[in-house]
């Protein structure tokens, strides 16, 4: 019997891969856990399994001391003598505990402990395992699906495919075999705690290092690789031999060794960029199969770069929903913000056009005073198309201005762009003045231009009649001279001599003869006035 349960022991050890001495003290503490529940007692009991006979002892512990602090857990020496006269202080006194007398709750109890303590074991065997082979290829079948994630078995243990590791151009039956990379191991997982994958990039590596004999052996080297697992994956590779292409010797002859990766990964595609330490030579490589204008660093710090491509070439260099510039930028390590010519053209001359346009100081905002241009300034704002350009919430992040104050703003600027840009004085009191003053000039100036139309027409008016008046005398003139000249031709009369000596009456009136082209050049220029 005792032979049948140590070689029971023995088969589960080599079963679970754990040693037979952690099922032994799985044993022996279930045993002690059965025995205080049964005895309902607080004493320090220990068990112990005898490998020749296969019975299971339970004993009580009492440690030797001069004086008892504890009864449950010390002894005098006094008392210790009795049982056992070689007794000393710090000597344990055992004491057996009987296990005939326990029940079917009990064993119950202690099975479950044996279980518990040999899952821990085989738990603990298997994380000191694996977790010193993340990043390998193993090759392991489909068992069983738990809703998304897959159950795949190892060999000796089981592992977790989840959905986040699978790649999106695959589909996955029960009984199929897969080659994975080993992702991590989960210590504090309730179930499998090996976590496989097939879609990270260690995978394309480890492939790559069984189909090609100069990665294996090291004259080729993988530097960098990123995937997106299902649709495209960049690989840089590097050669230590300057007689060996790094690009050929993974593209294999008529891009056999290839060809075999993107079978295993179900058409997935590959692009193989020969690696180079110059960052700039580097991303034009890595933005293949696009051709590159021109490459710049713009913030060696932050890791940026800006890439310039041709316009024909830039849908091409982005890729499909960016997936191209995306993966090159993971394959080097640094951010890229690419452009095409015409776009960086356009950011030159808006740049320039911005260095050239001329700024209007703050000073010209009306209804704000110097103390907020200062706060205003101070935060590096300096010319009033800078603070137009603001939203409210960016104005209210400058130290001492207020919803009031930034209503105030606005209103300036409106009011300064809707009176044309023309610049007005900043002082409180001195504006109100002459803005009052401006109004006043403008109404008086708009009265005497009304009172200049008015008597404009006046005179005009008084023109015209005067021309009436004299056309009609006109001709009563005209009579009187002809009759004159007649009478004279035959003989003069004392009355016309009279008349002729007389002086012509003064009538105020100017001329006949000279004030109609006179006044045919003055009321033109009345009207020129009017109409100014």
């Amino acid at each position: 019997m005792a032979n049948l349960l140590y070689q029971q022991i023995e088969m589960l050890s080599r079963e679970k891969h754990i040693e037979p001495e952690i099922v032994v003290s799985a044993i022996e503490d279930a045993m002690v856990v059965a025995a205080r529940k049964y005895y309902k007692t607080e004493e320090d009991l220990r068990g112990k399994f005898n490998s020749e006979t296969g019975q299971v002892d339970v004993f009580s512990v009492l440690t030797v001391v001069e004086e008892v602090a504890d009864p449950t857990r010390e002894i005098s020496v006094t008392d210790a003598r009795r049982k056992n006269p070689a007794a000393e202080v710090g000597t344990e006194i055992l004491t057996n505990k009987p296990t005939d007398v326990l029940g079917r709750i009990a064993a119950q109890t202690a099975k479950q402990v044996i279980l518990q303590k040999v899952r821990e074991a085989e738990r603990d065997t298997i994380f000191n395992e694996y977790h010193g082979r993340v990043g390998e290829l193993v090759t392991v079948i489909v068992k069983r699906a738990e809703g998304p994630d897959l159950i795949v078995d190892m060999g000796r243990t089981e592992a977790r495919l989840p959905k986040r590791e699978q790649s999106k151009l695959e589909t996955y039956n029960i009984g199929e075999r897969l080659r994975v990379v080993i992702r991590m191991v989960d210590r504090a997982a309730k179930g499998p705690q090996v976590i496989v994958s097939r879609a990270d990039a260690a995978l394309v590596q480890r492939l790559f290092e069984m189909e090609v004999p100069e990665i294996y052996d090291g004259t080729v080297q993988i530097r960098a690789a990123a995937r997106e697992s299902g649709e495209r994956t960049k690989v840089a590779v590097f050669s230590r031999d300057k007689d060996v292409d790094p690009v050929g010797a993974c593209v294999g002859m008529k891009g056999m060794r290839v060809q075999s990766i993107i079978r295993e990964l179900r058409g997935e595609k590959i692009d193989i960029i020969p690696y180079s330490e110059e960052t700039v030579a580097f991303a034009q490589k890595a933005l293949s199969p696009a051709k590159v204008t021109r490459v710049q660093i713009t913030d060696p710090e932050s890791h940026k770069l800006e890439v310039i491509v041709e316009d024909s070439q830039l849908s091409l260099a982005i890729g499909k929903k960016g997936q191209n510039v995306r993966l090159a930028s993971k394959l080097i390590g640094w951010d890229i913000d690419i452009k095409s010519e015409e776009e960086k053209r356009r950011e030159i001359e808006e740049q320039m056009t911005a260095l050239t346009a001329p700024t209007t100081p703050l000073t010209a905002l009306a209804g704000v005073g110097p103390k907020t241009i200062e706060k205003i300034e101070a935060a590096g704002i300096t010319s009033l198309e800078q603070l137009a350009g603001m939203t409210p919430e960016q104005l209210m992040e400058i130290p001492g201005i207020g919803e009031k104050m930034v209503d105030k703003i606005y209103q300036a600027v409106n009011q300064f762009y809707e009176g044309g840009g023309t610049a007005v004085a900043t002082e409180g009191s001195a504006e109100a003045g002459e803005v009052a003053e401006g109004e006043a000039s403008e109404a008086s100036e708009a009265e005497a231009a009304e009172g200049a139309s008015e008597t404009a027409e006046g005179q005009v008016a008084t023109e015209a009649a005067s021309e009436s008046a004299e056309t009609e005398m006109a001709p009563e003139a005209e009579s009187t001279e002809t009759s004159d000249s007649t009478a004279s031709a035959v003989e003069p009369s004392a009355d016309d001599e009279i008349a002729t000596e007389l002086p012509p009456e003064d009538t105020g009136e100017p001329d006949v003869k000279s004030e109609p082209a006179d006044e045919s050049s003055k009321v033109p220029e009345k009207h020129d006035e009017t109409n100014s």
